[in-house]
């Protein structure tokens, strides 16, 4: 969401950092309810225990909310929870405070976590190739829900300025509504979050730049997030070509707001 390109010229070893043209629209939008995606595209659905009455005075903290989402288990929960707190942080602006997260995220008994080389192929998955890169993308979204999460709370005690947890919270909110679009999707299709094995590399990244705020910017949103921006225009090719225009619009969506 943030492009930074450093150059050095000869003459001048100076980065000059470029910011994303919509990056204010981005940060001023308004909450968005549509969780679901209707018959022409993502649309208000049903947002469940997602409306979080919350309040400076209750006592709750960002940090503590970020903390409980990260040791929610149920993948729709946490997507559920994290708009909740979403919305709760921009109607009230609860305070960030400190929190601890845990050491691995909660996650469902499945998908079994493997590593990367035992992550099957779309051919031995046992998915038709729509439910197979819908799965891969749910994955991803799920990590990068909790990654976001993570970056508040294992940094709230940097006291940072209060638009740096803003805004992850918001890249949290934004993966969460993506993640809700696949795991529709893949419901449509006769399939589910926990069809084939994953790898956990993506948490891993995460957890080894708990301690650097540098190396979690580069790690996650320079690295990790520009190779799936790159990847997008691909799968929507191959979905197109598999005759899934449905699926291809959501993946499509969730790259372009990438």
């Amino acid at each position: 969401r943030v492009a930074v390109v450093a150059r050095c010229p000869s003459s001048s070893r100076e980065a000059l950092a470029l910011t994303w043209d919509g990056f204010g629209d981005w940060r001023t939008a308004p909450v968005r309810d549509d969780v679901e995606w209707g018959e022409a595209g993502s649309a208000v659905g049903d947002l469940e225990v997602g409306d979080l009455e919350l309040s400076p005075g209750d006592g709750v903290s960002l940090s503590e909310l970020g903390k409980r989402v990260l040791e929610t288990t149920d993948v729709l929960e946490k997507a559920v929870l994290t708009h909740g707190a979403y919305k709760a942080f921009a109607r009230s602006r609860i305070p960030v405070g400190r929190a601890r997260g845990p050491d691995q995220p909660g996650r469902p008994r499945l998908p079994r976590l493997v590593p990367p080389r035992e992550c099957p192929s779309p051919k031995r998955s046992g998915l038709c190739l729509s439910s197979y890169m819908l799965h891969n993308l749910a994955h991803i979204e799920l990590n990068a829900i909790d990654l976001a999460w993570d970056t508040v709370v294992s940094f709230s005690g940097l006291e940072l300025p209060v638009d740096f947890y803003h805004d992850f919270l918001r890249v949290a909110d934004d993966e969460s509504r993506h993640l809700r679009w696949c795991l529709q999707r893949l419901e449509e299709l006769d399939s589910f979050y926990g069809a084939m094995p994953a790898h956990d590399l993506l948490w891993q990244a995460g957890k080894a730049t708990r301690a650097d705020l540098l190396a979690r910017l580069v790690a996650i949103p320079m690295v990790q997030e520009a190779r799936g921006l790159d990847a997008g225009p691909r799968l929507v090719a191959k979905l197109r070509g598999a005759a899934d225009s449905r699926s291809a619009d959501i993946v499509e969506k969730i790259a372009f707001e990438e």
